[in-house]
């Protein structure tokens, strides 16, 4: 096992109720998910996740839906400070992002990584400092989470099922413990939750 530097491997992801972080239309159907995203709650929660991240790891398809978001929003002077800085910070880290088909960098400071998520992520965890953050990515949250690499687990959970999607935990991970360190309720019943891995 590769040598790390104590750097903090973090995750982010979206869920319904019943788990689903799309909905039936497919990976862009995030209409169960964007109405909550934009509340004080899922703004503050999107705050926090780049508080002390200093790398960013990406999938093909969330880099490219970022690619053609968030930059503009940078820029917009009113745009929510919030989204803003978060913009701010996703344009300017370091980036990794993982894909089998990329053969070009979509954004500066870009990588394109073709290798398994867990090695990329331990070789990472082997120089600099600061969290590592995979933010909306989960091709690549889910073989994290089944190689026990995932130290922080941050959750935007909305009050919807979607009857219909993809689920992140589904069958066949490792039994894991995790402690919440940190749980807010918004005014339409969202929850942002911060669960730490209980090693």
């Amino acid at each position: 096992m590769t040598e790390t530097t104590g750097r903090r491997v973090t995750a982010n992801l979206s869920l319904t109720m019943d788990g689903r972080y799309h909905g039936p239309g497919g990976p862009a159907d995030l209409s169960a998910i964007v109405p909550y995203a934009v509340t004080d709650l899922g703004r503050d929660h999107l705050a926090r996740l780049h508080e002390h991240a200093t790398t960013a790891v990406l999938g093909r398809g969330s880099a490219q839906g970022f690619m053609s978001y968030w930059p503009p929003v940078a820029d917009d002077p009113d745009a929510d400070p919030r989204d803003r800085g978060y913009a701010s910070w996703l344009v300017g880290v370091e980036k990794v992002v993982l894909s089998t088909t990329l053969v070009e960098a979509p954004w500066e400071r870009t990588r394109i990584v073709d290798a398994p998520a867990a090695e990329v992520v331990e070789e990472l965890k082997a120089l600099g400092d600061g969290d590592i953050l995979v933010n909306s990515s989960p091709s690549i949250i889910r073989p994290l989470l089944a190689a026990d690499l995932v130290d922080r687990l941050y959750l935007l959970v909305v009050p919807e099922i979607a009857g219909v999607g993809a689920r992140l935990f589904d069958d066949g991970l490792p039994a894991t413990k995790w402690t919440l360190t940190r749980q807010e309720a918004g005014r339409l019943g969202e929850l942002s939750l911060t669960y730490d891995r209980a090693r």
